[in-house]
């Protein structure tokens, strides 16, 4: 599991930007989430943890959790 910062959420489109430890930025989308985070109340700079999956477009997020 990676961790990081949520940087971004675009709500009226569905996804947001994570800035990941490792200092990389990872795209996430509403569908990525597990159930401890509610996409409609992300504001920026909540705490999470994930795993790195490769897409056609470059690395993103799944499985984003709140991180303890």
């Amino acid at each position: 599991m990676t961790t990081g910062t949520i940087k971004k959420v675009v709500s009226e489109r569905g996804f947001g930007f994570i800035s990941g430890e490792d200092g990389k930025e990872y795209f996430f989308h509403r569908d990525g989430l597990t159930s401890s985070l509610d996409f409609n109340r992300l504001a920026g700079g909540e705490k999470v943890e994930f795993e790195i999956e490769q897409s056609p477009k470059g690395a993103r997020a799944k499985n984003v959790a709140a991180s303890a």
